[in-house]
Parts: structure tokens; C-alpha cells; sequence
């Protein structure tokens, strides 16, 4: 028998504001994922099918 899934607990603080700037400089463009980054995700991902 599974567990039930527990809600998300909701962030606070120093933790929310560094979330909502992070998601600012997201929209903006700010934050970008390097190539290497980007790489090596997607062949982890091939790698799992």
C-alpha cells in the first residue's frame, strides 16, 4: 500500500524572497543554463529511456 502524498510546505522569509527574485530573473532572461549544463541534463534524460 502506498503512502499518501504530504502537501508542499509553503515558503517563508529569506527562503520566499530569494524564490521570487530567482523567478523575476527568470522571465527577465537573467538566468540562463549554461551549454554544459544543458548537455549533460539532456543526456541523463536519453540515458532513463
Amino acid at each position: 500500500m502506498s503512502l499518501p502524498i504530504k502537501n508542499t510546505p509553503e515558503l517563508t522569509g529569506k527562503d520566499a524572497k530569494r524564490f521570487i527574485e530567482r523567478m523575476k530573473e527568470a522571465d527577465a532572461g537573467k538566468r540562463r543554463v549554461s551549454p554544459e549544463d544543458y548537455a549533460r541534463a539532456k543526456a541523463t534524460y536519453e540515458a532513463a529511456l
